[in-house]
């Protein structure tokens, strides 16, 4: 018997066995896990309602306060890449905890912030330690299943990660309601404590001492080069941060198009964004219903399908004015839906390809969506801030998805990716 088939036999079992065997412990897992990946959010999120505030109590402009935002995400970037190596090394519980350990130390120190300059390095420390929680649940979700089962789990975790941006906002306004902005960052402070002992308490490692890497930062250089060198795993990940960036593109130009463009009232933008925030986040748990009956790259190569009528049919609406508001807003909420199926099976198919590296494959598909989503944002306002403009920025997205999976990745190479897959594949539900 060949080392390679040892190496393979042993990857196996270690993978098939860590899977968490009856329905508690699976929810409890996805519950954690879940939580993890909401930490993101609520730290993006959570202070936007106190920023007028804000800039008046720092003595600041408005656009030097608006590059705290741009300080979490470079943070959150920064911090998958690092994280995600280091994961792969010493285990997930260790860097998992640390990271949460300095998001707790940064919001602390975000809340004292005596100046917007120091106020901007704590939040790329607190996107460093929020970038920790969300690569190592993606890392954990690929140390135990694979293929169907990991589509799956991801579609559950998206659940959680769709939803917390529309709470984050407002769970920040009723703060505001008892304390001021400092009192936000206290409370991030208190949240990342209690994922601490969550965290601690709740999960287990996943990645056993036999399966760790070794070697430092040339190790993670050659782990690099080889996931940059693999075309199937780079044209999955462009594809999800083509995905990503259609969601910014919509988030950033949708209160100019629907509020200057239709008319709509502050009010009434809040409840259009509520309904298309149900595509995103219903479309992964449709998923899950869908996985039964197909495999997930079926199930991709239809939601880009999708994602390209879908656009295409928006551009023309945009353009023309068909329809009004609604000739608007239907082909959105199809686009964004399809977008929603595409999310979870990409990131599982790509990290199906590197279980052996997946905290290092994880944080280089985070750290891509997350500069995709930073570019397609400002994109939108430079083409005009209209509905032209974000229907062109999405289909252009929506489009070199569909090219990137055709020509790049290419289906066939999907299509056999299934069979190549771990034992714990066979874990689905």
């Amino acid at each position: 018997m060949s080392v390679a088939t040892v190496r393979a036999l042993s990857y196996r079992y270690a993978t098939s066995t860590t899977a968490p065997a009856s329905r508690r412990q699976r929810i409890k897992l996805v519950t954690v896990l879940g939580l993890l990946t909401a930490l993101g959010p609520f730290t993006f999120d959570m202070y936007l309602p106190a920023l007028p505030k804000l800039t008046t109590s720092l003595h600041t402009t408005d656009s030097a306060v608006q590059l705290t935002l741009t300080g979490t995400l470079v943070g959150v970037a920064l911090g998958q890449l690092a994280i995600g190596p280091l994961s792969d090394a010493m285990g997930r519980r260790r860097p998992l905890l640390a990271g949460i350990c300095v998001h707790i130390v940064a919001s602390v120190l975000c809340a004292v912030a005596p100046t917007v300059a120091f106020l901007g390095v704590m939040r790329v420390l607190q996107g460093l330690g929020a970038a920790a929680a969300s690569v190592t649940a993606m890392a954990v979700v690929r140390d135990l299943y694979s293929g169907t089962a990991a589509a799956n789990t991801i579609s559950r975790l998206i659940l959680v990660l769709g939803i917390s941006p529309v709470l984050a906002p407002s769970a920040g306004s009723a703060l505001l309601g008892l304390t001021d902005w400092r009192g936000i960052f206290a409370a991030l402070a208190g949240i990342g404590a209690l994922m601490l002992v969550m965290s601690a308490f709740g999960l287990r490692e996943t990645l056993p001492p036999a399966r760790r890497r070794s070697g430092g930062v040339v190790d993670s250089g050659r782990t690099y080069r080889r996931l940059f060198g693999d075309r199937t795993f780079v044209g999955l990940v462009l594809t999800a941060a083509c995905t990503m960036g259609v969601v910014f593109a919509y988030v950033s130009g949708s209160s100019f198009v629907l509020q200057d463009e239709f008319g709509l009232t502050e009010t009434q933008f809040g409840m259009v964004f509520a309904f298309n925030a149900i595509a995103l986040i219903g479309a992964p748990q449709m998923n899950v219903v869908l996985l039964r009956r197909f495999a997930p790259q079926q199930i991709l190569l239809g939601g880009l399908t999708l994602g390209a009528v879908a656009g295409s049919t928006f551009l023309l609406v945009a353009l023309t004015g068909f329809g009004g508001l609604p000739g608007f807003l239907v082909p959105l909420f199809c686009t964004l839906f399809s977008i929603g199926l595409c999310g979870p099976n990409t990131a599982a198919l790509a990290l199906s390809r590197h279980g052996e590296a997946a905290g290092t494959a994880a944080s280089l598909l985070g750290a891509i969506q997350s500069g995709a989503g930073a570019a397609a944002a400002p994109l939108v306002g430079l083409l005009g801030n209209d509905s032209s403009a974000m229907a062109t920025v999405v289909l252009g997205l929506a489009g070199t998805a569909v090219f990137l999976v055709v020509v790049v990745v290419r289906p066939r190479n999907i299509g056999s990716m299934d069979g190549a897959l771990p034992t714990a594949a066979a874990v689905a539900h």
